[in-house]
């Protein structure tokens, strides 16, 4: 595949490189790559000598002038960067770094999706192993990450420790935020709503919604209001309790539906944070006895959260490579 496109102006290699093997701007060969639908432009970048603006970024997600994504993930040495040496403190193994950016240019800590995308990519590029039960061990800015791939093909991500920031007395009240959506109220107005933050590595607010039309007909082309809003913004989910379910090997699995706005992005197919901030959300609303393996609906499929042991939270599901492509730009850049 190969895409033209001669408007992308912002496409460089790290100072002091010219006239290397780098990854020059006249040829930049990148692959597209989703994780139910949340879609991500991937660059190997595995010799650190690209410059990775905010610029180029914005070109390179834009769905009409550039290669179209939710955000861009680059493939660097944790080495190379000062976040990726914190985690190569923490575990020594995670040797590749998920360097991902939001579709605005804004840095992002952690991507639920992207990091099974990530996987797969590395897999593709020959530089991650998951046969006989092979573990991947990655850096991202929200800390070490773990990846397992099952025998369906899906990879199933270790997403770390979770939190709730309002503490246990947000969860006895069932909210510590108030979130306004367009679309829900008559006549256009914005009602606050109680919601509960949910902290991943990446702040969310969970709103629960009483039906799947009240979910269908809210307006996320805009981002909700949310109050007290978090110092670095924060994602949106917006969920509907679907129940529970018996699974075929007899175990009780819940269901819930969810569409998210995303800071930086706009509304998602899927958010793979958000999703773990859905069903820990409306676990935590259930009460005692509630499930800990949920399946998470959101508009680009089904993704499946398990609350493990430890205090971790597990994210798992598909993780699909696209195309490869090279992007042509100007001559004169």
């Amino acid at each position: 595949m190969t895409i033209e496109n001669r408007d992308l102006t912002s496409v460089a290699t790290a100072p002091g490189t010219e006239g290397t093997d780098s990854q020059h701007a006249a040829d930049l060969s990148f692959t597209k790559g989703h994780g139910t639908e949340n879609d991500f432009v991937l660059l190997d970048d595995r010799h650190a000598r690209m410059e990775l603006t905010a610029a180029m970024v914005r070109e390179l997600t834009d769905r009409r002038a550039g290669i179209g994504a939710d955000g861009v993930i680059r493939v660097v040495p944790s080495a190379a960067l000062p976040e990726g040496r914190a985690v190569l403190g923490q575990d020594p193994d995670a040797v590749w770094f998920m360097d991902y950016r939001n579709a605005d240019g804004s840095i992002a800590q952690m991507c639920g999706n992207g990091v099974r995308v990530f996987a797969a990519y590395l897999e593709d590029l020959g530089l991650a192993y998951f046969g006989d039960g092979h573990e991947l061990v990655l850096g991202t800015r929200a800390g070490v990450r773990r990846v397992r791939k099952e025998a369906n093909g899906w990879f199933a991500v270790d997403m770390g420790v979770w939190s709730f920031p309002g503490g246990e007395e947000a969860v006895h009240d069932g909210f510590d935020a108030e979130v306004s959506v367009l679309g829900l109220e008559p006549g256009g107005a914005q009602v606050p709503r109680p919601a509960l933050s949910v902290d991943l590595g990446n702040p969310h607010t969970v709103l629960a919604l009483a039906s799947v039309a009240d979910l269908d007909r809210a307006d996320l082309t805009r981002a909700p209001v949310v109050v007290p809003t978090p110092p670095q913004g924060t994602n949106v989910e917006l969920v509907v309790p679907l129940g529970e379910e018996t699974s075929v090997d007899g175990s009780v699995v819940g269901r819930v539906r969810m569409r998210v706005h995303e800071r930086g992005v706009g509304e998602t197919r899927s958010c793979g944070t958000g999703a773990c901030a859905a069903a820990l959300a409306v676990r935590a609303w259930a009460g005692d006895g509630a499930p800990d393996v949920w399946l998470v609906e959101v508009p680009g499929g089904t993704v499946r959260v398990t609350m493990l042991p430890d205090g971790h939270v597990e994210l798992a599901g598909p993780a699909v490579l696209v195309a490869d492509g090279r992007l042509r730009t100007t001559p004169n850049l």
